[in-house]
């Protein structure tokens, strides 16, 4: 197969030379051969060291996405098995026994099958294409995926295709989502921290559901534990005088604040300015019978904290699980805004020695800026934060070190000692 070769300019391709998975146009020096955008070719440094293979697509910034480091690999149906399987093996190893039930099974550069990402929701695959090259060879991919799996006697009956994001137009694609095969129920019933979640897969949020705070909704479970006078565990026994007033602040459906009502927090209210959103929670509290102390509301979360503030609420616990607030590095000035301006709202509603989770879900939001935007934040309210723990996204969401957007989700949990 005669493949195009690709010659990056002298002092260029730092990214890959360390690990990472994108070229960018401004580090290519010349393209020879013949191609398509979205096929396979090869890369060479300045000095005709061959690099490797990856997609090029000349629509996007990203000019190519690689796929291996090996100069002699073969991208064919053996390598992408090879590929697939070793994603399953690893998650088979680093996930909690009983959660690969649902879990992310493909993500991206981290799994070296660059702009794809596939979730399992018990018998069910959802997955995300957002690169070209990526997009021709998905089925096949989602293909083997379920042969593998089937290998561990895991039957997938339906896949189902969300790629109806934006930021394809910037690979010269169109947003789509639909069935990939046959036909089949999108409204799955999955299990996961002990509580039972309906997840849409067709309109929910990305792939139906957040799977990457998974491990971070437990550590909450076990902060509220420990309040309501257990062991940490859910289950122990706990002292019924307690009373433990939560507030889940952008709860999408609900799932910190069921988690922290399972826990035995006995007052629990999760606010999110999407209606869907608020239904869907509310339907979830019913299905674990925990209505009677988790419930919902629509609000939009920054025009509400200060509003609670006002009537004088105080929260035992408060989580703060915001959207995005910048997908670009130019809007990151904002950004930072945003973000201290949230985080100086929630801490003024914490109990002296009660407890603050607050979080960021961009890549360019580094963990040393979300760190100086808390510490701001929590000296322009005069409160002092004892950390308990920083967290990050679920390892079936793995971090690929110099592959930056692949370490998006971080997450603190303080307690707030005092206000002076």
């Amino acid at each position: 197969m005669n493949e195009a070769k690709v010659t990056l300019k002298k002092g260029e391709g730092r990214t890959i030379k360390a690990g990472g998975a994108w070229i960018f146009d401004n580090e290519v020096d010349r393209i020879e051969g013949r191609f398509k955008n979205g096929d396979i070719v090869e890369i060479h440094d300045f000095d005709g060291y061959m690099m490797g293979r990856g997609f090029i697509n000349q629509n996007s910034r990203i000019r190519i996405r690689m796929l291996t480091r090996k100069p002699g690999q073969e991208i064919d149906e053996e390598f992408l098995r090879m590929r697939v399987r070793n994603a399953w093996e690893y998650r088979k190893v680093v996930m909690h026994e009983g959660d690969l039930s649902c879990c992310r099974v493909i993500f991206g550069e981290a799994d070296w099958l660059p702009g794809l990402v596939v979730d399992k929701y018990g018998d069910i695959l959802v997955a995300e294409c957002l690169a070209l090259g990526m997009d021709r060879l998905k089925e096949k991919v989602i293909s083997l995926l379920k042969d593998v799996l089937a290998e561990d006697g895991i039957i997938i009956r339906g896949v189902y295709e969300r790629s109806d994001a934006t930021v394809r137009k910037k690979e010269g694609l169109e947003p789509h989502k639909g069935f990939i095969g046959d036909e089949f129920d999108t409204n799955v019933e999955i299990t996961e921290n002990g509580i039972i979640y309906n997840v849409d897969v067709v309109n929910g949020q990305k792939t139906g559901f957040f799977l990457d705070q998974k491990y971070n909704r437990l550590a909450m479970q076990h902060i509220v534990a420990g309040l309501v006078g257990g062991s940490g565990e859910v289950g122990t026994k706990r002292d019924p005088a307690k009373k433990i007033k939560v507030l889940d602040c952008f709860t999408h459906m609900g799932t910190f604040a069921l988690n922290m009502g399972l826990a035995g927090a006995t007052d629990v209210t999760g606010l999110d300015i999407s209606e869907y959103a608020v239904m869907q929670a509310t339907e979830n509290a019913k299905k674990n019978n925990l209505s009677d102390r988790v419930r919902f509301r629509a609000a939009n979360v920054l025009d509400e904290l200060p509003r609670l503030y006002e009537a004088g609420e105080k929260y035992d616990v408060l989580v703060l699980d915001p959207p995005a607030f910048t997908k670009s590095r130019e809007a990151t000035k904002n950004a930072i805004k945003g973000y201290r301006e949230i985080n100086m709202k929630g801490l003024k509603l914490v109990k002296d020695g009660g407890y603050f989770a607050t979080c960021s879900c961009s890549h360019f939001m580094t963990q040393e800026l979300f760190t100086e935007v808390i510490s701001q934040a929590a000296k322009a309210v005069h409160k002092r934060l004892r950390q308990v723990e920083f967290r990050t996204q679920a390892p079936d969401h793995p971090i690929l070190w110099a592959s930056d957007e692949s370490y998006y989700l971080k997450f603190y949990i303080f307690q707030v000692v005092d206000e002076r």
